[in-house]
């Protein structure tokens, strides 16, 4: 879940219980209003049934006089249309009605049920079939339900005290004017019955105790201002001649005629009825404002409290969302730059810091500084010392990373220094070497001095391995093409099992340009070393070229076991991909080859094969390749052999064979390698390569052995009848020998290009070729031993070969052959080249 979400959950969470609490303290103030209103709306009905009971009151004393005929009917019709209209208003009113107490509520369909009756009653009146006693008990019934419905309205709910008593004290008024109304039709049923009865007289005195009681509860419920009104109201002639008329009334006894006319008391009964509904219409009025007012006082109340709750809840909300989307702004900018930090920019200067010179100087501690703050935004908050803490862990991260290319470049090196001495020993040795086989004829010996030899080739390549590794290259830069079938044989001669080497097809015309000509070859012979090493002893190792387009293909296939098919995707995203840094020394063989392959833009990548075993697949790019002459059949008796076409470039071209070992005890014929015809370069490429320049070899002494017959140096060359290459590389076979070994010393800086200097003196009687002599200025310079030249006899001239029959050659290749064996064999293995990676398992 986002922290958007979590936010509004967190906020949601206590403003939910605001409002519940909000709307639970809402909920008095907002009733109260809304029973204010109800009550307001009673109390207007109530001044509407004050108003019903005048007018059926004043009905039913004009339906008295009719019966009693003391009246008119003309009066009783016009009564009853003013009661009419009263009704009308009463039921308008009491339809919005929406809540009514239970007793009020038992008055108004009491009410509803006379007047469906009423149309009954007027009919009886008009035709004066009803008696005085029952018109009057029916009017009297539903005026009694009228001021009980007054009286009834005061019980509702949330009525205050003083407002009850307000609804009370005009309802009590109401009772005092029934009173007077009752004590008017008394009067006249005893005036139609010529005076009265006992009956009558009680309920005369009756109506007069009424009137009294309930003016008094009038005084006593209502404020002093109303008995003020009805006072005042009372005081007039009019109320004065009905109290006297009353007074007289009452004292006439039972059985005795009244004195007082119809008329006269109807007149002053009717206009006390008129003085008491003015005041109880005032009261009704009084009431009606004071419930109206109290209506908006509490309707105001619950407003301000509801606008309140509304505005803390909305400010609420505001502040929370503002505040919220802050803190959401700020996390999210810490997320998108923790995103740029992990993705972008530390990637980048790690990617930085891993190129070589990427310190250009600096402490780790420069450098972390000049990566700058990836959080900008920092405060006092919690997330600003976040932002404060990743900016730390930042500026530590650079710092490390600074740190270990610092490690690491110091390690490169170390490593380059190492190699460049090792190449110095090896040089050292190598010269020592030229120096022993130069004078050496005894078949054991010199098979124990190619297997050195056959040794320091492999020692070389190690030691370029760490040059590369350290992120330096070969120093030699050739300055002509090769073609690509002898950079595959120089390839095989800087690997352990070369004899298990076998070329396929090679397309002719195919040559690898100059300055890539090393590094083509040490990439080969990684790749063959790792095929040799992880397959079957007894099978070989086939390379096939051709191309394609505007490339070409090289294939190298083994029959091992070969690798599974993630293994195999590691593999090749690591050729793809090379590491920066120096890689594992277990896979040493597989970071030089990626290392070199990014360097020309070669593309390595290994395959499975159809059957048991791996396909290397090595394709060279248009800039590595170059155009060769094509390859022609040599002519019989040229000079140098009949195994191939010796030509003006110094390059012979012959059709791929396989690359095989001498036998032990075998014994090689001129023009013959292994069992094949050689394939001689005149400017040949040496396994050892990024060494010094190579220099020319002195003739043997007479008797020397081997050395003196023509042959190269030993180490690769061609020994006997047969023109070498450079030593370590070239083929070995007939044709003009040279002397192109090349000393591994401590590789140039900037590359040294070789020209191709013949070596080449004469042919001895023997058809074997002869090496001029250098001037002795041209050998390195080896050290002195106890103050005299190392290589005594590098200043005088040496005498001049003699030379060897048949069977001497002979002995000289055999000891080559076995030389080369014991290089070879596991007992004289060097520990230090088992550096290839193990790729087929």
């Amino acid at each position: 879940m986002k922290i958007n979400r979590r936010l509004v959950l967190l906020v949601t969470a206590p403003l939910t219980v605001a409002v519940t609490f909000s709307v639970l303290a809402l909920a008095p103030a907002t009733n109260q209003a809304l029973q204010a209103n109800r009550l307001t709306e009673m109390v207007d009905v109530a001044a509407a049934a004050g108003d019903l009971t005048h007018q059926l009151q004043r009905e039913r004393a004009a339906a008295t006089a009719s019966v009693s005929k003391q009246g008119s009917s003309d009066a009783f019709q016009t009564s009853s249309s003013a009661t009419d209209k009263s009704i009308a208003t009463f039921n308008s009113k009491m339809g919005r009605l929406s809540e009514v107490p239970g007793s009020a509520q038992a008055s108004l369909v009491r009410i509803k049920r006379f007047m469906d009756q009423l149309p009954a009653l007027r009919a009886q009146v008009r035709s004066g079939s009803s008696t005085i006693s029952a018109l009057a008990f029916g009017y009297r019934i539903v005026i009694a339900d009228l001021n009980g419905y007054r009286d009834g309205i005061a019980q509702a709910d949330g009525v205050d005290a003083d407002i009850a008593d307000r609804i009370r004290a005009a309802a009590a008024l109401s009772e005092a004017a029934e009173h007077t109304a009752q004590q008017q039709v008394t009067v006249m049923r005893a005036q139609a019955a010529g005076g009265f009865t006992v009956a009558s007289q009680r309920t005369f005195d009756a109506s007069r105790l009424g009137y009294t009681e309930s003016t008094g509860a009038m005084f006593g419920l209502g404020p002093g201002e109303w008995r003020t009104w009805l006072e005042r109201t009372l005081s007039g002639p009019k109320a004065l001649e009905a109290r006297r008329l009353e007074d007289q009334i009452g004292r006439t006894g039972t059985s005795n005629g009244i004195d007082v006319t119809p008329q006269a008391w109807q007149k002053a009964s009717g206009d006390r009825q008129t003085l008491l509904r003015s005041v109880e219409k005032r009261i009704d009025a009084s009431v009606y404002a004071t419930v109206s007012k109290e209506r908006t006082k509490l309707i105001w109340t619950a407003g301000a409290e509801v606008t309140l709750v509304l505005l803390t809840l909305v400010g609420v909300v505001i502040v929370a969302v503002r505040l919220g989307r802050v803190m959401i702004r700020r996390l999210r900018d810490l997320r998108n730059a923790a995103h740029e930090v992990a993705h972008t920019g530390l990637p980048a200067v790690m990617s930085e810091l891993s190129r070589p010179g990427g310190l250009s100087g600096s402490t780790p501690e420069q450098i972390a500084e000049r990566s700058g703050n990836p959080v900008r935004t920092t405060g006092g908050d919690e997330i600003g010392e976040v932002g404060e803490a990743f900016n730390a862990v930042h500026h530590e991260a650079v710092r490390l990373a600074a740190q270990q290319a610092r490690v690491h470049e110091q390690f490169a090196e170390t490593l380059v220094r190492v190699a460049r001495r090792g190449a110095q020993l090896t040089s050292v040795m190598v010269s020592e070497l030229d120096t022993v086989q130069r004078d050496e004829a005894d078949p054991e010996r010199m098979k124990t001095l190619f297997a050195l030899d056959h040794l320091a080739i492999r020692m070389e390549r190690n030691t370029n391995n760490l040059l590369v590794l350290g992120g330096y290259g070969n120093a030699r830069v050739r300055s002509a093409d090769i073609g690509c079938s002898t950079v595959i044989v120089a390839a095989a001669q800087q690997i352990e099992r070369f004899d298990r080497v076998s070329l396929g097809v090679i397309e002719s015309g195919i040559g690898i340009a100059a300055r890539a000509v090393h590094d083509v070859a040490h990439i080969l012979a990684e790749l063959l070393d790792n095929a040799t090493r992880f397959s079957p002893p007894d099978m070989q190792v086939g390379v096939a070229v051709w191309r394609l387009w505007d490339r070409a293909v090289v294939q190298i296939v083994d029959e091992g076991v070969g690798i599974t098919a993630e293994r195999r995707a590691v593999h090749n995203a690591a050729l793809r991909e090379p590491q920066a840094g120096i890689g594992d020394v277990r896979s040493m063989g597989l970071h030089v080859v990626a290392r070199l392959s990014a360097r020309h833009g070669i593309v390595v990548e290994l395959r499975d094969s159809s059957g048991p075993g791996t396909i290397a697949e090595v394709t060279l790019p248009a800039n590595v390749l170059s155009e060769m002459p094509q390859e022609t059949a040599p002519a019989p008796g040229a000079p140098g052999g009949n195994s191939g076409d010796s030509r003006g470039d110094g390059v012979r071209y012959e059709a791929p064979r396989p690359i095989t070992a001498l036998g032990q005890a075998g014994r090689r014929q001129p023009g013959d390698v292994g069992g094949r015809p050689a394939r001689p370069v005149g400017a040949g490429i040496g396994v050892r390569t990024g060494g010094a320049p190579a220099a020319a070899p002195k003739s043997s002494h007479p008797g020397s052995g081997g050395a003196a017959s023509g042959g190269t140096d030993g180490r690769g060359g061609s020994y006997g009848a047969g023109s070498g290459t450079d030593g370590r590389g070239g083929s070995h076979g007939t044709g003009s020998g040279t002397d192109a070994r090349e000393r591994a010393t401590a590789p140039a800086p900037h590359p040294v290009h070789d020209e191709p200097v013949s070596r080449i003196a004469g042919v001895s009687s023997s058809g074997l070729p002869l090496r001029q002599r250098n001037t002795p200025q041209q050998w390195p310079t080896l050290g002195k031993r106890g103050g005299t030249d190392q290589r005594s006899g590098a200043a005088a001239p040496r005498p001049s070969p003699r030379r060897r029959d048949s069977r001497q050659v002979s002995d000289v290749l055999a000891a080559y052959a076995q030389g080369i064996n014991r290089s070879s064999n596991p007992r004289g293995r060097s520990a230090t080249d088992d550096d290839t990676e193990r790729t087929k398992k």
